[in-house]
């Protein structure tokens, strides 16, 4: 099995590109046996615990390039509506420590009928859906062992 050892941001070679779709909840990971589309296993083996999100580039021992990129997964899309704007949706959702992706129009988070209820109270319009997931990471550290750019 093939080992990825180090985030990058190294051009890869044409056809020297793996990708694997992870969920959320798997894309936090220091060590973990992954399957890429292709059907090879990769062994994720970083220096320490690393929250990947989507577009990340994993080097491969052999010069490959492994791009992580976020499952779709069960969500909550919350709009604003009559009565409740998107900055107050945010701190609502924030204030509970609920990861959340902040998208032009509208939040997005993993679906949790409390939450999707609140968001309601509050006058926003809940759509239920399978999108990909990938929240923002916290203020106060880099997101897991790199610095980054956002990703639409």
């Amino acid at each position: 099995m093939i080992r990825a050892h180090a985030l990058t941001d190294a051009a890869p070679a044409d056809g020297a590109v793996l990708s694997a779709r992870l969920a959320y909840d798997l894309r936090h990971r220091r060590r973990l046996t992954v399957t890429a589309d292709n059907g090879e296993r990769v062994l994720l083996d970083l220096p320490e615990a690393t929250r990947l999100r989507d577009g990340d580039k994993v080097a491969l021992e052999d010069g490959r390039i492994l791009l992580i990129e976020a499952e779709a997964e069960e969500v909550a899309e919350i709009f604003p509506g009559e009565g409740a704007n998107l900055a107050q949706l945010a701190w609502h959702l924030g204030n509970r420590h609920t990861p959340t992706a902040v998208l032009a129009d509208r939040l997005r988070i993993l679906r949790d009928h409390v939450l999707e209820a609140m968001a309601e109270r509050l006058g926003a319009r809940v759509v239920r859906t399978e999108a990909p997931f990938d929240p923002e990471v916290g203020a106060y550290h880099d997101g897991g062992g790199h610095s980054h750019h956002h990703h639409d």
